[in-house]
């Protein structure tokens, strides 16, 4: 899968190419392309992208003419699927994470920076939105890593294994049961004895168990 970041700042992308997801880069299994936005400003000297806003307001807005001349130089033919990640779109979550990992196109990922972008790019080049939750950051820059190794864990040849996508939290609707490794006793807390059977039935029967405490107690609107 390729996935497309635009952003005013690329170096902020280092993560990615590290532990799990650059293992996925270097085998092949994920594809992921950083442009910088400030490379297409029609500025040439100080490579300016933002302005002031129409009306008056603090902060600065992306400019237009940047935005569009990065989007279409990522994405010439409108191939991708295109999101701005913004406070005005849907809630990412894995079931999202889940959908974007099965397009059979690229993703590209649009980070805002200030006080956001021109509205003409969210109409003229956006196919929706996205936001990761209801709090503010300095940029889109986070919110894309994000995006990007959420999604990345559901393409295949990504992890070692693909159960470990299907186990974890939200997966299933419920938050993951506990996890536990050796030694089998830690500062006078032991294993639950189940681990220990090798009963394997037993042992998926606990962990349902576990799972749906852990969510009734914990995140109890995930039940509904």
């Amino acid at each position: 899968m390729t996935i497309k970041i635009l952003t005013l700042f690329p170096q902020m992308f280092a993560p990615l190419f590290e532990s799990i997801t650059g293992r996925a880069i270097d085998s092949g299994a994920l594809n992921i392309e950083i442009t910088d936005i400030r490379k297409y400003s029609a500025d040439t000297k100080h490579f300016k992208c933002d302005d002031a806003p129409f009306g008056g307001g603090a902060g600065m807005i992306l400019s237009p003419q940047p935005l569009y001349d990065a989007i279409n130089a990522a994405d010439p033919n409108h191939a991708c699927h295109r999101v701005y990640l913004s406070p005005h779109g849907r809630i990412f979550n894995a079931g999202i994470a889940r959908e974007f990992a099965a397009l059979s196109k690229p993703l590209l990922l649009l980070c805002g920076r200030y006080e956001g972008i021109d509205r003409r790019i969210i109409d003229l080049c956006i196919d929706e939105e996205l936001s990761i939750g209801d709090y503010i950051l300095t940029g889109g820059e986070l919110a894309a890593m994000a995006v990007a190794d959420a999604v990345s864990r559901f393409v295949p040849g990504v992890l070692g294994n693909a159960q470990s996508a299907a186990d974890e939290s939200f997966s299933n609707g419920l938050l993951e049961y506990p996890q536990y490794t050796r030694p089998a006793e830690f500062m006078g807390l032991s294993v639950p004895q189940v681990l220990l059977s090798g009963h394997h039935g037993n042992v998926e029967k606990w962990r349902k168990e576990q799972a749906e405490k852990i969510t009734r107690q914990k995140r109890p609107d995930l039940l509904k």
